[in-house]
């Protein structure tokens, strides 16, 4: 049973894409149980990449705890949000976290992850596509996302799909 009564989506193919991909891909709410299991995976790997992005380990861990009491109190996803198994061809293949800011016409991409077996095969912007077709039909004007500087792969993906970057935050290690 899923967590929400959120319908799945699906991605059709566009005329420009082409190569190795797969055909059928879509997005299938998680349920409490699924939920429950990928908590604690997506924020060890956010608390990884905040590391990684020149957190220090303590930093990164009140970072990871505070998103995980603002977002997932009880272990459960907060009221609007939506997550999903990213799926291509049956087989989970990562997933996307979406909802709204404060701003209920502003939405934002909290989390997308496609599991290192199905990189290379266009499902992280497909994912992507399915993730601006869900914000539009709750009413989202715009989309935004975060992403870490050292992770140019998802930089030009995010280029790629016409995200403008709309600040850069930086720092020099001492």
């Amino acid at each position: 049973m899923p967590a929400r009564n959120a319908p799945a989506f699906q991605y059709r193919r566009l005329p420009w894409q082409h190569g190795r991909m797969t055909d059928d891909v879509r997005l299938r709410p998680k349920t409490h149980a699924e939920t429950a299991a990928w908590l604690p995976v997506a924020m060890a790997a956010y608390e990884l990449a905040r590391q990684r992005a020149g957190d220090t380990a303590e930093q990164a861990a009140v970072a990871r705890r505070a998103s995980q009491d603002q977002y997932f109190p009880d272990g459960r996803l907060i009221d609007g949000h939506l997550l999903f198994t990213v799926e291509a061809d049956g087989d989970d293949a990562g997933w996307l976290w979406i909802g709204p800011q404060s701003d209920p016409a502003s939405w934002y991409i909290w989390d997308v992850a496609i599991h290192e077996s199905h990189r290379r095969r266009g499902l992280g912007a497909r994912a992507m596509q399915l993730a601006e077709e869900v914000a539009r039909e709750h009413g989202a004007a715009n989309l935004r996302l975060n992403v870490f500087g050292y992770n140019t792969p998802a930089i030009r993906l995010y280029e790629g799909l016409g995200y403008e970057t709309a600040a850069i935050h930086m720092q020099k290690m001492l």
